[in-house]
């Protein structure tokens, strides 16, 4: 990729002589840069609360994880707000993990 980054405007990727997808530079590496968290919620959600859409956060695992996705490409991806908003909704999460974004 950091080759691609350098020398290209579009990417092509190729396995086993099948082209998978050719997309701008600009918009693969956004892509790539994407990250989900997943907190595992101590007690379960119905729904994402009404005013947290700034996160566009979704409920996965029958609402026992809050997931959030970012870009870990910019400077402030969103997470200390975040948390802090889930701490002063009384929101508790047992466990976080990060992950690639499929």
């Amino acid at each position: 990729i950091e080759e691609a980054e350098e020398m290209a405007d579009r990417v092509g990727v190729i396995d086993k002589g099948k082209l998978l997808l050719v997309e701008e530079k600009a918009a693969l590496m956004k892509k790539l840069g994407k990250r989900e968290l997943d907190l595992a919620l101590v007690d379960p959600l119905d729904a994402v609360p009404p005013g947290m859409e700034r996160w566009q956060l979704s409920l996965v695992n029958d609402g026992k994880t809050l997931r959030y996705v970012f870009d870990a490409t910019e400077e402030h991806t969103g997470i200390p707000s975040l948390l802090r908003e889930l701490a002063e909704r009384h929101i508790a999460f047992k466990d976080l993990e990060t992950s690639k974004s499929s």
